[in-house]
């Protein structure tokens, strides 16, 4: 995986950040429990061997963020982020898997999954995946993140446009069922710009030096955006802005 730009600070928060650790190997989890432990502000509150347990812990203990393995018994990685998003949208997953692949990162942010994260990537990488998910950054390879994003918004144009007061019929999927594709709140003009923005994998800085405003109202516009769409993060809110057809003209 690929981290871009500066060191990733994580943003401050008056609670610890409450991470569940998936993965059916216990060394994997030693080790990510170790290299969390190293880091100020995480808590490991849970551990996972497979789908199924992961989506229990995360219905009861409700976590801020997953680290979830991809091959699990009983219950895969994507079949348990579907679930876990399913009920508990605000949860961010990150997928931990051997490969960089676009195919299967479609498949993984169509889950829910905010990114994934190669198994044998430096720790600071992993933290800097970690940190950009909470800060709302795309914590993905810009270009393989990109490439996701525009096949999305490609099946979205081919199936037809999904405005915020029109239904879609998703095909049929018996692990999930899908929110309906319409805006819970209206986005105002200058949201769908922003959206559109970090839709093309722009930073919260370059969004801001497009429209002439601060970094700082970027960001503010990128919460509320996040909140609106009822996702957990940016790679999420772009996924639905695609769904929704918002991105067509793009």
């Amino acid at each position: 995986m690929s981290i871009t730009g500066g060191e990733i600070q994580p943003g401050r928060r008056s609670k610890p950040v409450r991470i569940v650790i998936a993965d059916d190997h216990g060394l994997v989890r030693q080790g990510f429990q170790g290299m969390l432990a190293r880091e100020e502000g995480y808590e490991v509150v849970g551990e996972a061997e497979d789908g199924r347990v992961a989506v229990e812990i995360c219905s009861r203990l409700r976590p801020d963020l997953v680290l979830m393995d991809v091959r699990m018994p009983r219950m895969g990685g994507l079949a348990a982020t579907r679930e876990i998003k399913q009920s508990h949208p605000e949860t961010s997953v990150l997928m931990v898997t051997m490969q960089e692949n676009p195919d299967y990162l479609l498949e993984a942010v169509k889950a829910g999954a905010a990114g994934y994260v190669l198994k044998g990537a430096p720790n600071n990488q992993i933290i800097g995946a970690i940190h950009r998910v909470l800060e709302g950054e795309f914590p993905l390879n810009q270009e393989l993140a990109m490439q996701v994003i525009h096949r999305l918004a490609s099946e979205a144009r081919q199936e037809g446009p999904a405005g915020p007061q029109q239904q879609t019929q998703p095909p049929p999927d018996p692990e999930v069922h899908e929110r309906p594709n319409t805006l819970p709140h209206s986005l105002t003009e200058r949201e769908i710009e922003v959206l559109r923005l970090l839709a093309q994998g722009q930073t919260n800085r370059q969004i801001a030096q497009n429209l002439v405003i601060s970094t700082l109202t970027v960001k503010t516009h990128v919460q509320r955006i996040i909140g609106k769409l009822e996702v957990s993060d940016r790679t999420q809110a772009a996924v639905r802005a695609a769904q929704l057809g918002l991105l067509a003209t793009e």
